[in-house]
């Protein structure tokens, strides 16, 4: 077989021989539904008939995409440093013209389009300190030890690069809960570690029960090193947030059991539950004392995507490494050189979440009142949806107490599952493809994030606006309803 007059077996890059870990990569939130559903999409535009007229992405946490309007101060600040022409319209508030003129004399040749260092702008690095110390309640945070990102994401794979080493026996674990964030599983595979799964306790609110921990560790080394916790709070997929009880538990148990510890924090602003507070693990970390806060190795993540803010496309994000070898911080500083230096319109963004307006400036009522409101509105949507769910008969949903996600429990009926298994599908992967060809709704199945084996979920954001949230959450309990006539 041949294209362009070339051989498939005469290329040099085949599928055998390819780095053969990049086949072991899955990443479920971009998989074989939403690909189905951009098809479907694209069948609509031409005219063919489904039994509905558009495509509800649910499946991923893309604020704005699903409508969540962008914090109007930090719109006016990027467009100011994008076209600084308009530092001279009248329209724009002085407090958003200042920041973008402290923003932009930061940047090389005063403009966006410049590289920075590739640790980030130092300016935007001290700002970030400020906003930590503040919110840890005045411990001490070193701009040195502030790496930018493209996101969470980014700063997340390259630590678990310094990390992953050795072959065999001494090959490098990494515990990730399941349900987890397929970003883990999938850089672990890239990167050949060994994924060492860490249960939550569905039946406890996703809880963290430190004996499941305790188990997956001893099991683990007996065919590796483990190296490494990976903690998401507040969850993703599961949406719980950690009780502080529960982090000084996590954070004994690495001490304990020589660790590195990785917080991923970037809901931290969304906390929904009466009763549920965010703990950062850096102040719970110091707040336990010097045998704790000088030995525990720990990086933490936030990220401009979540919270209120939603900016997922400018990719801005950051990592506070605690504690890191002065000598393995040369590397990981030599690493992120490597690309340069993270989006600068991103650091820009970053900055502005981190150093917002204050009470005696112009724009200060209008960035207080959006912020509330979009974090009201989602801690309504929270409520909603577990509410609505749970009227189903088969489907038992967990209080949404944090983050943007809801991870339901389906029943599937035996003739359902033997239905996917002689299509070649896990049960849920079927039910959610089953879903969207009659619904035009896609959710992920809950086997792209991990799940107990004989357990059936699927993963939902609650981003879309509330009428239509309403309108997805009737067409899943119509659909359930009638799936489950279908195959009783």
């Amino acid at each position: 077989m041949t294209e362009n007059g070339c051989e498939y077996r005469d290329r040099v890059l085949t599928m055998d021989t390819m780095n053969p870990n990049v086949k072991r990569v899955e990443y479920a939130v971009r998989g074989p539904i939403v690909q189905r559903a951009v098809q479907i999409e694209r069948e609509l535009k031409m005219g063919i008939k489904k039994p509905f007229t558009e495509v509800i992405k649910a499946n991923i946490g893309d604020c704005h995409a699903m409508g969540q309007k962008p914090i109007t101060f930090f719109r006016q600040v990027l467009a100011l440093c994008s076209y600084p022409d308009l530092l001279e319209d009248s329209k724009f508030p002085e407090d958003a013209k200042s920041r973008a003129r402290r923003i932009l004399q930061a940047c090389g040749g005063g403009s966006l389009g410049a590289y920075s260092t590739s640790q980030g702008i130092e300016m935007i690095r001290q700002d970030i300190a400020r906003y930590i110390e503040q919110r840890d309640g005045g411990i001490t945070c070193d701009p040195d030890n502030i790496y930018l990102s493209t996101g969470a994401s980014d700063a997340i794979v390259t630590m678990l690069k310094l990390l992953v080493s050795g072959e065999g026996m001494s090959r490098t674990g990494v515990m990730i809960s399941i349900p987890q964030y397929p970003l883990y599983s999938a850089a672990l595979a890239d990167l050949g570690a060994v994924q060492i799964s860490y249960y939550l306790d569905e039946d406890n609110c996703w809880s963290l029960d430190i004996s499941e921990l305790r188990h997956a560790l001893q099991e683990a080394k007996k065919h590796c090193s483990p190296r490494a916790l990976c903690i998401i709070n507040p969850g993703n997929p599961t949406g719980q947030v950690q009780s502080r009880q529960c982090i000084e538990d996590v954070i004994r148990f690495a001490a304990a059991e020589k660790l590195f510890l990785m917080a991923d924090e970037v809901y931290q602003d969304n906390v929904y539950a009466d009763g549920c507070k965010f703990h950062s693990f850096k102040k719970v970390l110091f707040e336990m004392g010097l045998e704790y806060s000088e030995k525990v190795e720990l990086a933490s993540f936030h990220s401009t995507s979540k919270c209120y803010m939603g900016e997922c496309g400018f990719r801005g994000g950051y990592m506070e490494v605690v504690n890191l070898d002065p000598e393995v911080k040369v590397q990981l500083t030599k690493l992120v050189s490597v690309r340069l230096c993270p989006p600068v319109p991103g650091q820009a963004l970053l900055d502005v979440v981190v150093n917002p307006p204050q009470p005696d400036e112009p724009s200060y009522d209008t960035f207080i009142k959006e912020r509330t409101d979009t974090l009201a509105t989602l801690a309504e949507k929270a409520s909603m949806t577990q509410e609505i769910l749970n009227q189903v008969p088969g489907i038992k949903c967990n209080p949404v107490q944090g983050a943007m996600y809801t991870f339901p429990r389906i029943h599937l009926p035996p003739k359902a599952i033997l239905e996917a298994k002689e299509k070649g599908q896990v049960p849920d992967m079927f039910y959610c493809m089953k879903l969207l060809e009659e619904t035009g709704i896609c959710l992920v199945p809950g086997s792209g994030f991990g799940q107990r084996d004989g357990t059936y979920h699927f993963r939902m954001t609650i981003l879309p606006p509330k009428e239509k949230l309403k309108i997805v959450l009737a067409k899943i309990k119509e659909f359930h309803q009638h799936f489950m006539e279908q195959y009783s």
